[in-house]
């Protein structure tokens, strides 16, 4: 497993991780959500035969990017949960008049190849969230479910707060207290410090 990178893009300054497999020889790309021309060059310091697009979720903050990477690297394949879907698709997708809706954005896939990460389902922040858990690493990257002693806000379309804590207590905080998660936005943390200093849990 080689070192991935982090890119920080968009007005709200996404955190888009670019996780190389050395075995499979796939390039992960998690949600790209701006600034098109950084994550290229950035996936380009990689050695790969595949590079795949993941998403946690489908805000636009996350998503803005997609065609365009998809575009410029040849990515075929993008997956997004399908409770997210429609969520992906809408024209009411924005943050204006900061973020605009998401245009011309390819068809996504619910199933990935490979055995390079485990999907654990964590719906709340969105319907169709998710986190990508890289056991080789070992590192989650866990979107906006959760952050360095915050979570993810539950008013935003598909928010749901009760569901949000009971993905949270029942899916991440039964992982190692020493296991790194990887937010949407800001530092990264741990489990233990989660459990520990966390005030929403």
């Amino acid at each position: 497993m080689s070192d991935f990178t982090v890119e920080v893009v968009g007005m709200l300054d996404v955190n888009c991780y670019l996780v190389p497999v050395a075995k499979s020889r796939k390039l992960y790309i998690i949600d790209p959500g701006g600034d098109t021309d950084t994550i290229v060059a950035a996936a380009k310091k990689f050695t790969y035969d595949e590079a795949i697009i993941l998403l946690t979720h489908a805000h636009v903050d996350h998503i803005s990017a997609v065609h365009d990477v998809a575009k410029a690297l040849g990515i075929t394949k993008i997956y997004l949960h399908k409770d997210d879907v429609n969520l992906y698709k809408s024209t009411n997708n924005h943050l204006m008049p900061y973020i605009p809706a998401a245009s011309d954005l390819p068809e996504v896939t619910h199933k990935i190849p490979g055995k390079d990460f485990e999907i654990i389902e964590t719906p709340g922040h969105s319907c169709g969230g998710v986190c990508f858990y890289f056991k080789q690493i070992p590192a989650a990257f866990v979107g906006d479910t959760i952050f360095n002693n915050s979570i993810g806000r539950t008013d935003l379309p598909g928010g749901n707060h009760p569901q949000l804590i009971n993905s949270i207590t029942a899916k991440l905080m039964t992982l190692p207290d020493d296991l790194k998660l990887y937010p949407g936005h800001g530092p990264a943390t741990t489990v233990g410090s989660e459990k520990k200093f966390n005030p929403y849990l």
